[in-house]
């Protein structure tokens, strides 16, 4: 895990055993830690802002069983390293839907690059241009931003113009997202909430799968 550089709100070390809010009660266990779900009373986490905010970009099966969010950052490597496994897991469960909240905590460059993806929403390109910033071994700089993405088939001249035109929705996206982040704990990048149950820090693909599992589990016995 990626922690946040520089935070503007100081995080408490998050509870890894505190009851269930809006999800219901429960808790996974991975590798032998408790992994809570989501804090209670607090309007940043509303199951309509966490999960259905139209303007935060959704992939999967929009009607699926489970939701993956996933809080990420464009210049976090582990972020890039299990982005592929979580595109796979999805895919190949069918019944998933994957919840992207962009989170740049790693400086000036983290915040271009994640206002250019939401930019690019607007020309439906939203996973054009994530899947281009995350498919990158190097460290990015804008210069690079702007080539992956024009190379992605982006139009640069139209995301430019949404950039200013759009500049303050995107802004509050970003904004919301940080939010619910601290709201949640989350200290770095990656963070999620995988079916009722909160995780903060990076999971391989059998953990991954062994949360879901345990997810549909509290769901049938909600």
């Amino acid at each position: 895990m990626i922690r946040m550089e520089n935070p503007a709100v100081t995080i408490p070390a998050p509870t890894r055993r505190q009851t269930l809010g809006w999800l219901g009660a429960g808790a996974a266990v991975i590798g032998g830690m408790s992994r809570p779900a989501l804090a209670q009373g607090d309007e940043v986490l509303t199951e309509a802002l966490v999960l259905r905010d139209p303007e935060t970009p959704a992939a999967g099966n929009p009607d699926g069983d489970i939701n993956i969010v996933e809080w990420f950052d464009y210049n976090c490597p582990y972020c890039r390293k299990v982005a592929p496994e979580i595109q796979m897991i999805v895919q190949h469960d069918g019944k998933l839907r994957l919840v992207l909240k962009d989170w740049p905590i790693l400086g000036e460059v983290s915040k271009f690059a994640a206002r250019m993806a939401l930019a690019a929403k607007y020309q439906d390109k939203y996973f054009a241009a994530h899947d281009a910033m995350m498919g990158v071994s190097s460290k990015l700089t804008e210069p690079r931003i702007r080539e992956l993405l024009a190379g992605a088939g982006i139009d640069m001249d139209r995301l430019n113009r949404d950039l200013t035109g759009k500049g303050k929705a995107i802004d509050a996206i970003l904004a919301r997202n940080h939010e619910q982040a601290v709201a949640f704990g989350f200290k770095g990048t990656p963070s999620y909430i995988v079916g009722k149950f909160r995780v903060p820090g990076n999971l391989t693909m059998a953990q991954f799968e062994m949360v879901i599992a345990d997810a549909r589990k509290a769901k049938q016995n909600k």
